[in-house]
């Protein structure tokens, strides 16, 4: 047992912390009476608001707080008004809204649900690195306008999955992901990531390449990096148009990690096609180009859990937290000298 976890035959004391929103989508019935099975749990409504005469009462008390989108920041008042609080359970994926250095000052200990939440998102870039490279969206648009059926003996022979370049930036979670739903398929999978070597590129069965490369040889890139100030505008003018004519950029991590106006640029000029589940901003303006271009689908950031994809979030959240009950620490630990790694 560690120093954080309860005293034997104690359970520990939890509050939930996140947008009523966010608690009804993540958190059907039964996740909540098996969250009550393990913890004594504050009474709903959930706290959406820490500094408010209940929240502090409740905060008071409280060993464990389950968050999700929409849990304010826990900051070093947040911290004071939570002196027992010793373990942070976020049943979403990103902790960087509401985990402040003031948590890492404390040792408070986190976890995060990001690798199940990562499972839909390498499933949406893996069917739209399929989708596109048959063609049919395009395909499907045309059809749709004529009527008629192509003649498919006369299908370009850049139509098609067969040997094609797949390029994934970042070794993420989701990266990861990715390259294990390509294995079966027939493609060539390089990699850019500084922080992978050649030994690990080879286990992970992919070529490690630079970043101008990646883009040079690519049919596909599948932009996988997080948002950090090193990483924005990353995929810039230069790396765009560098790549192969029709190429395809996916985009499901951030959007400003891309530059927006030379993908525009590119997309509209028929030169690249594009799926960008995220913008800069996150929906563009009516005006925007990339709204009327026949070469771009625009997603409204779907790639993530929702709908029965929420109980895989909420499954990993219970399953951490009935091991940090037990002593057994977390099995999907998020540390302060790793944020810089991910999204």
């Amino acid at each position: 047992m560690t120093e954080s976890t309860p005293g034997p035959g104690s359970r520990p004391r939890a509050a939930l912390a996140m947008s009523p929103d966010a608690a009804s989508a993540v958190l059907d019935t039964e996740s909540l009476a098996a969250l009550a099975a393990l913890c004594d749990l504050a009474p709903l409504p959930v706290l959406d608001d820490l500094t408010t005469p209940r929240a502090r009462t409740l905060l008071a008390d409280v060993d464990l707080l389950v968050t999700g989108w929409g849990c304010p920041p826990l900051d070093a008042d947040v911290l004071r008004a939570a002196p027992r609080l010793r373990a942070v359970v976020h049943t979403a994926g990103s902790v960087r809204g509401h985990v402040t250095d003031a948590c890492w000052e404390r040792g408070v200990e986190v976890s995060s649900a990001a690798a199940a939440n990562a499972v839909p998102v390498a499933e949406y870039t893996l069917a739209m690195i399929l989708l596109t490279g048959k063609r049919v969206l395009e395909t499907a648009r045309a059809y749709r306008a004529s009527r008629t059926r192509p003649d498919w003996l006369r299908t370009p022979r850049t139509v098609g999955n067969h040997r094609r370049t797949v390029g994934v930036l970042s070794a993420s979670l989701i990266g990861r992901r990715v390259v294990d739903l390509l294995r079966p398929h027939d493609v060539g999978v390089l990699l850019y990531d500084p922080f992978v070597g050649e030994r690990e590129a080879r286990e992970l069965g992919v070529e490690r390449v630079g970043l101008a490369e990646l883009f040079r040889r690519s049919d596909t890139v599948s932009v996988h990096a997080p948002l950090l100030p090193e990483t924005r505008g990353l995929v810039g003018r230069e790396l765009i148009d560098s790549m192969r004519p029709d190429a395809v950029l996916i985009n499901t991590a951030r959007g400003a990690v891309v530059d927006q106006d030379a993908l525009a640029d590119a997309a509209l000029a028929g030169r690249i096609r594009a799926v960008l589940d995220v913008t800069d901003p996150e929906v563009l303006p009516p005006e925007h180009p990339l709204w009327q271009c026949d070469n771009v689908l625009l997603t409204p950031h779907l790639a993530g859990s929702q709908g029965n994809e929420w109980r895989r979030l909420a499954d990993l959240a219970l399953a951490e937290i009935a091991r940090w009950a037990s002593g057994d620490g977390f099995l999907h630990p998020v540390r302060r000298e790793g944020l810089a790694f991910l999204a």
